[in-house]
């Protein structure tokens, strides 16, 4: 059985958050406003009018959440850095005391002999920068290198894992669907968007590079949901085809293959919105990397008859199959996750850096949260870690999203996706049932029965 084999020697077991979604804090201390500030300030924009104010008060109770990570027997901790807590108008003067914060953070971290593992951007543009064209702006490249330059300048000799971006296929949802911060919907806006992020993904690599960090490695994190058609016809078929590459596929293209892939590029200029690219961009989006990180949840189901594709409708005839107000279970995802890692990356090292489920958790009769169906899906999700590893991808750690529940961005507080419970009155931390579990798995590397 799959499921009995223990995971390879020195195998990485780790917990993931973000800054936006844990530290609260948001005007504190010389913080400077991001986009989701504003985004969650306006009115109808959240679930709830829910906002990141002041979140899980990370920024005030890191030493008790690091004994946490401590207690689970963890050996790193995937986070990311604020970049307006450290340049509050995004260039310019820095911010000591949110330097200060993160020096804190990660000599606690490496005090409790946990590695580590940082993001450099994970959705949250200092809204200075917004309101000069944010992303779309050129000129966005530089900023964000300035930003890197800083924060890689300090930190780097003590982080050994880090990635220039977080799923940047978030950057698209913020500037062409409006669902994410800023809130605009601009396909031409967005595609233009996500090339400026490529490009400053590779000169931020080579700023790394520069810097000779011997024990520190670089690279990015793509989240991967395989589309599917709905339909074994051709309509479908091809449908699925284009949408994995207009996602997944419009960073790993250029990334590891040079370029945008023909399917997407006939498809975006026939809409004008095939993003501006300049002679060098693709060389340098090229910058050799040091791991791929993969987040992976599910699948995308895709057809051109919009009710057999409709999400909701899905859920409400299998709600067994769905997360609580989120995406299919589907298992199978992780593997073709991994695989198609594999394809592209070779034997490139490949971290899994975000894998959860959302629930809906409230404690019990007894005072205690029962998340079966949670650790039913890490189960599942888990063997086909083994399989794809089985298989030959070069998988060296697991990070579960996430530690604790947190600022869900768009969807607020009603998504649940952490090991542990958070009482946002009170800011008490409770251990859930799969955090128990959780825990076996690291202590065993292996997965629970």
């Amino acid at each position: 059985m799959i499921s009995d084999k223990t995971f390879p020697k020195n195998f990485t077991w780790g917990v993931a958050t973000a800054a936006t979604q844990i530290e609260g804090a948001w005007n504190e201390d010389g913080k400077g406003e991001t986009i989701w500030d504003r985004f969650s300030h306006t009115p109808g924009k959240t679930a709830n009018g829910d906002s990141p104010d002041v979140a899980c008060d990370h920024y005030h109770l890191y030493p008790a959440d690091i004994e946490q990570m401590k207690r689970l027997g963890v050996g790193s901790y995937r986070f990311s850095f604020s970049w307006a807590r450290v340049l509050p108008q995004g260039t310019g003067s820095k911010n000591q005391k949110g330097l200060d914060f993160y020096r804190r953070l990660v000599d606690q971290m490496l005090t409790a002999g946990i590695v580590p593992n940082a993001t450099l951007y994970h959705w949250d543009l200092p809204q200075a920068l917004q309101d000069r064209g944010g992303w779309p702006n050129r000129d966005s490249i530089g900023w964000y290198c300035d930003f890197a330059e800083l924060i890689l300048g300090q930190f780097a000799d003590r982080i050994p894992l880090w990635a220039t971006f977080n799923e940047p296929i978030a950057v698209y949802v913020g500037y062409g669907d409006g669902f994410f911060a800023p809130g605009l919907r601009d396909e031409a806006a967005a595609r233009q968007a996500l090339h400026h992020v490529l490009v400053a993904h590779g000169q931020a690599v080579n700023v790394f590079r520069q810097l000779n960090a011997p024990n520190a490695k670089i690279g990015i994190v793509v989240d991967i949901w395989k589309h599917h058609p709905a339909r074994q016809c051709p309509e479908d078929i091809e449908l699925a085809l284009l949408n994995d590459e207009k996602t997944w596929g419009f960073f790993y293209n250029p990334l590891f293959r040079g370029k945008y892939a023909d399917r997407a590029v006939k498809d975006l200029a026939a809409r004008n919105a095939m993003p501006k690219i300049q002679a060098d961009d693709m060389e340098t989006i090229q910058a050799p990397i040091d791991f791929i990180g993969v987040n992976c949840y599910s699948r995308t189901v895709d057809s051109v008859d919009p009710s057999l594709a409709d999400l909701e409708k899905r859920r409400q005839e299998n709600p067994d199959g769905f997360a609580h107000l989120g995406s299919e279970i589907y298992p199978r995802a992780m593997y073709d996750a991994l695989m198609i890692a594999k394809e592209y990356a070779g034997t490139l090292p490949i971290y899994i850096t975000e894998n959860g489920i959302c629930t809906d958790d409230k404690p019990g009769s007894d005072g205690k949260i029962h998340d079966t169906k949670r650790i039913n899906y890490l189960r599942d999700y888990l063997r086909e870690v083994l399989h794809a590893i089985e298989d030959g991808a070069n998988v060296r750690g697991y990070y579960l999203w996430s530690l604790m529940d947190n600022f869900e961005w768009s969807s607020g507080y009603q998504m649940q996706f952490g090991l542990l419970h958070v009482d946002f009155e009170t800011q008490a931390r409770l251990w859930k049932d799969s955090a128990y579990w959780y825990q076996r798995a690291v202590r065993e590397n292996k997965i629970p029965a």
